[in-house]
């Protein structure tokens, strides 16, 4: 397939990877042949041709495909490198040959909070991921963390070519679109929020099956016409087997110059402004003489972390931007503390994947989070930290000076938390009930009748 004029980068099934040229520069270099011979009808059990399209390029879905290419099922792996989050590792190697990863670009950024131009790059995006679906004749789509105006493309050609898809719900969008909408434009946003509701149960109602990572997310699924028997209920996961423990002192440590005797509160990923950044500062403030609070994240939460640092210093507070997901291991291993925040808004809609990854290392969590919300009762349920309501600021910072000064609460909470990941992310028995959901969706009807978009 030639990706001339697609906006694409590949890591394909000779090993290699982006060189971090521009999408154009790279377009125009790179040719890979993501076609079959012919392609005869599928069954369900046998080897498929699958694509997982995963906008956000977080670490677990590609593990996932990862493990169905392992399977002996062809896979080719989309995701957008326009979007700024902490990325999966992509480099494929020469002993993956069903393995092919292609990076799709909206923009030179995505415009996140910018709705018109938003809307306008998820339109085009999704324009250039069917060229990409028309070029590899997919006999299914795994559908994750894609923006609904790209997914309403997408699905307007699986219903095009008969090609059966799966919505991977990681999160209910049009419920955080109304409310964003509401708080803008008053009664004008809550009309947008209906239509995208609209739109965003439709898309469930098309889908062939629906994979909710809660089971919080299914009574209103339910109530929007998916039916049961389509809705599999599968958590999300970190690779484990990419996530081993490492030890406190490591080069990714010595490289920022903090000392073996130097505490250390980390936060890593994504970070809005309604994420509260400015517990960050506070807790920066709190512990301006005995910790180091290091904040790796880009976008809105960390320039409003910036502005406060430029009126009143902590040197004690460090920004840095994403750092590369093989240096991951020891990014947290670093730290004696992990912190996750979610805004006060998310209930039980939206779930941080960092959670799962903050499992991994072995360290305790200090997290501001719904106490509703999956990720508080994951931490809850594996002994692993400790939990606050994300609007009671003295509650966080207590609990914050608590981990500080109990080594063996953090020593117990750390062992707990790998314990329970060691426990949970088998990502063997997770593409198992993957496989279930694919064969159903190449042998089953839509999620409900036909709804068109």
């Amino acid at each position: 397939m030639s990706l001339q004029g697609t906006g694409a980068r590949v890591a394909g099934t000779t090993g290699s990877v982006g060189t971090g040229q521009s999408a154009d520069e790279a377009a125009g270099e790179v040719t890979i042949d993501l076609r079959a011979a012919g392609r005869a009808p599928v069954l369900a059990g046998t080897a498929s041709r699958i694509v997982v399209h995963d906008f956000a390029g977080h670490p677990f879905q590609i593990d996932l495909s990862r493990s169905l290419a392992r399977r002996g099922h062809q896979v080719l792996h989309v995701y957008c490198d326009s979007y700024t989050s902490g990325k999966g590792r992509f480099a494929v190697g020469e002993d993956e040959p069903n393995l092919s990863v292609v990076a799709l670009r909206a923009g030179e950024t995505f415009a996140r909070y910018s709705p018109v131009r938003r809307f306008t790059q998820e339109i085009a995006y999704g324009r250039r991921f069917v060229e990409l679906a028309e070029e590899f004749r997919p006999d299914v789509i795994l559908a994750c963390n894609v923006p609904l105006l790209t997914q309403r493309v997408s699905a307007a050609w699986c219903r095009r070519h008969r090609v059966p898809w799966v919505f991977w719900v990681q999160d209910l969008y049009s419920v955080a679109v109304s409310a964003a909408a509401a708080d803008r434009a008053g009664p004008a946003g809550r009309l947008v929020g209906r239509r995208f509701e609209a739109l965003e149960r439709s898309l469930l109602r098309q889908a062939a099956q629906v994979v909710p990572i809660t089971e919080d997310f299914t009574p209103l699924l339910h109530e929007w016409g998916v039916a049961p028997r389509h809705c599999t209920v599968i958590e999300n996961w970190a690779p484990l087997h990419e996530l081993p423990l490492r030890p406190r002192s490591n080069p990714w440590r010595r490289e920022l110059g903090i000392g073996d005797d130097r505490f250390v509160f980390l936060y890593s990923g994504t970070l809005g402004l309604k994420h509260r950044p400015e517990l960050l500062y506070e807790l920066a403030a709190q512990h301006q003489h005995d910790a180091e609070v290091v904040v790796i994240s880009e976008g809105m939460g960390e320039a409003r972390l910036r502005e406060m640092l430029a009126a009143q210093p902590l040197p004690n507070l460090r920004l840095l931007p994403f750092q590369p997901f093989e240096r991951y291991p020891d990014v947290l291993a670093a730290a004696d503390t992990l912190v996750a925040l979610l805004e006060p808004t998310a209930g039980t809609f939206s779930v941080p994947s960092k959670v799962l990854s903050y499992l991994c290392a072995g360290r305790p969590l200090l997290a501001a989070v719904p106490l509703e919300n999956l990720a508080a009762r994951t931490i809850d349920r594996a002994g692993a930290g400790l939990v606050v309501p994300p609007t009671d600021a003295e509650a966080f910072l207590l609990a914050a000076k608590r981990l500080r000064n109990e080594p063996s609460l953090r020593l117990t909470c750390g062992a707990r938390a790998r314990g329970y990941a060691e426990a949970t992310f088998a990502t063997a028995t997770i593409t198992d009930r993957f496989l279930d959901v694919i064969d159903g969706a190449l042998g089953g009807r839509p999620a409900a009748a036909g709804v068109g978009v």
